[in-house]
């Protein structure tokens, strides 16, 4: 095994010249050493910021896409970002954090004590308004179905339960 010790065999990379000019002792003392700091483990947490990152997209009303074109990403790298097949840089948390409309700590940070309130989906409101641009009495009548829906599907949850 041959080692190359000439500038062009390695390219023109300006910094490397002064390290390849160094004797291989020298060479280690430039590389990193490990830390020495005392730090506290950080808290467990049943999800991963990927995880987190798709929780909060399903729970703001977005899909993938629709996530992507207000990232300025592609869908793949959404995906990969959410199953943890590409790690989230601090540009990323930004641009997600951002379009999500949440701090870039409830997109990094496990969840710790009580939940805070969950802002309404962005499907929900949608249809909302659509509710809103009916007539009155058009109104009145989907109103009554979503609460008989609603009732119907309460009523099957109690009965699960006990």
């Amino acid at each position: 095994m041959t080692v190359c010790h000439s500038i062009t065999e390695y390219g023109t990379i300006p910094y490397m010249e002064p390290l390849l000019s160094l004797p291989h002792a020298t060479l280690a003392s430039v590389m990193p050493k490990p830390s020495k700091l005392a730090l506290t483990p950080l808290p467990l947490s049943d999800e991963t910021p990927g995880q987190r990152l798709a929780r909060l997209r399903r729970e703001r009303g977005f899909t993938q896409v629709e996530l992507a074109e207000k990232t300025g990403l592609v869908q793949t790298l959404v995906s990969d970002y959410e199953r943890g097949k590409l790690r989230l840089n601090a540009d990323m948390i930004l641009r997600f954090a951002t379009a999500l409309d949440v701090s870039t700590d409830d997109l990094l940070q496990p969840a710790s004590g009580p939940k805070p309130a969950r802002k309404p989906s962005r499907r929900v409101l949608q249809r909302l308004e659509r509710i809103e641009a009916l007539p009155a009495h058009v109104q009145t009548t989907v109103l009554k179905s979503l609460d008989l829906m609603l009732q119907s599907v309460s009523m099957k949850r109690r009965e699960t339960i006990r």
